[in-house]
């Protein structure tokens, strides 16, 4: 076993990876491709048949798809791998099942790993489910009685108990994953590497899996990694996520912001961030009646609160004429000012005729979550008839954060329970059974 970090034993050591491959040496696809990379490179000329985006990574007649991984990954561990197409990601997968070598560099595996790099890998054909079952367990090293055992798992999981016995050539491809990631996920490995093939499978089954995969590394402590685009399974399975760019890790750390990293939305960690709009040239001009003409912070310098400190919003209105039932709706919003989390509304309030009024209002943070957010203004009004009048809002982002939180209050997590607390559920009785 290798060494431990904070007593975890290392599953994964990546040590100074780089993989290279050489440009032209497979075919072009045509002839007349084939002879257009030639005489190029008689003439000392770039390839007019090398991809688009790939230039910075071409040195001369070879490719680095891998440039220089280093990467420690514990047992237990589930590690979600994000980046672009091209990044790198497959070709890490393939170093780390051995579908491939390294050209310089090592790789360190303590643990047998079982692998879906694609629809079908490990698979023949020409056998059936259950024969493919048996030969990727003796890949794993395992026995026909250790194989026997979990057959019955297998089977029931990948819902396909009715074709067990056809061969897998004839398999649909959400049939071949559904099978493929059985095996694999109940099969003796120490280590599981999915590649993105569960987005074959219809919804309810990539619940299951990635259900089955946190369990595999919560409770049975073992290594997961997995590369998805979609950014939700990211964030529902992985606790630690790797982005990779043009073959190099960028970052490692935390999943939300290796989300954050990877769809460019990182905000600056510079606050206020266009929060005041005392400076504006012009008026907010929400309705043919009403101004808005600042929006800012009251006795805070900076939009970063405690988790529990109170906020408080100075906005400047100027109407021209007198109305009596206006009320604030505030809205919470995720930080790239898209998805409502929340609402508040505020108490009715009146402005007069053709008068600035500095109108103070409070809002509570107790109740989110440590994160980033973005908060929008909406002054409405209501007519005899019921009708609500709109007028429009600007906006502002705050940072929330947790700083000399109550040791004995269980700490929320966002990324299960969500970004918002409700009201505390009472105890309404308690007896004795």
């Amino acid at each position: 076993m290798a060494e431990t970090n904070e007593n975890k034993p290392v599953a994964i050591q990546v040590s100074g990876v780089k993989k290279m491959y050489r440009l032209g040496q497979i075919g072009g696809g045509t002839l007349q491709a084939d002879l257009q990379s030639w005489f190029a490179r008689v003439r000392g000329k770039e390839d007019p048949n090398t991809k688009i985006g790939e230039g910075e990574r071409i040195k001369g007649q070879t490719f680095m798809a891998l440039n220089g991984v280093d990467l420690t990954i514990y047992q237990g561990e589930a590690v979600g791998i994000i980046g672009s197409n091209g990044a790198g990601k497959s070709t890490l997968l393939k170093l780390l099942s051995k579908v491939t070598a390294p050209t310089e560099g090592e790789i360190d595996i303590y643990g047998r790993i079982a692998s879906m790099l694609e629809v079908g890998t490990g698979f023949n054909g020409e056998l059936t489910g259950r024969e493919n079952v048996y030969m990727n367990g003796a890949i794993l090293g395992m026995t026909k009685q250790e194989i026997d055992a979990k057959m019955e798992q297998i089977i029931e999981f990948s819902e396909v108990r009715e074709f067990i016995d056809t061969p897998v050539k004839r398999y649909s491809s959400g049939m071949f994953v559904k099978l493929a990631f059985s095996v694999a996920a109940h099969l003796d490995s120490e280590i599981m590497i999915m590649d993105e093939v569960l987005a074959v499978g219809d919804m309810a089954f990539q619940k299951k899996c990635l259900d089955k995969m946190r369990e595999a590394a919560k409770q049975e402590g073992r290594t997961v990694l997995y590369v998805s685009h979609n950014m939700n399974t990211i964030r529902t399975l992985c606790d630690r996520c790797i982005v990779l760019d043009k073959g190099k890790v960028v970052f490692d750390g935390n999943a939300e912001e290796a989300i954050r990293i990877y769809m460019g939305t990182e905000e600056s960690k510079d606050f206020p961030v266009a929060f005041n709009y005392e400076n504006v040239k012009r008026d907010y001009h929400f309705g043919r009646e009403i101004f808005v003409k600042s929006v800012r912070l009251l006795d805070k310098d900076e939009a970063i609160f405690s988790i529990g400190e109170k906020i408080l919003i100075a906005i400047e209105l100027r109407s021209e004429i007198r109305i009596s039932n206006l009320q604030m709706i505030l809205r919470v919003k995720d930080k790239s000012n898209v998805d409502k989390i929340a609402a508040a509304l505020s108490e009715p309030f009146s402005v007069s005729k053709n008068k600035c009024e500095l109108i103070v209002f409070s809002f509570q943070t107790d109740k989110l979550a440590e994160d980033q957010y973005c908060l929008s203004f909406e002054i409405i009004s209501k007519d005899h008839a019921g009708n609500y009048f709109s007028y429009d809002n600007p906006y502002a982002r705050i940072q929330v954060l947790i700083e000399n939180g109550d040791l004995n209050e269980i700490f929320w997590s966002k990324k299960y329970w969500g970004n918002v607390r409700l009201n505390e559920i009472t105890v309404v009785s308690k007896e004795e059974v």
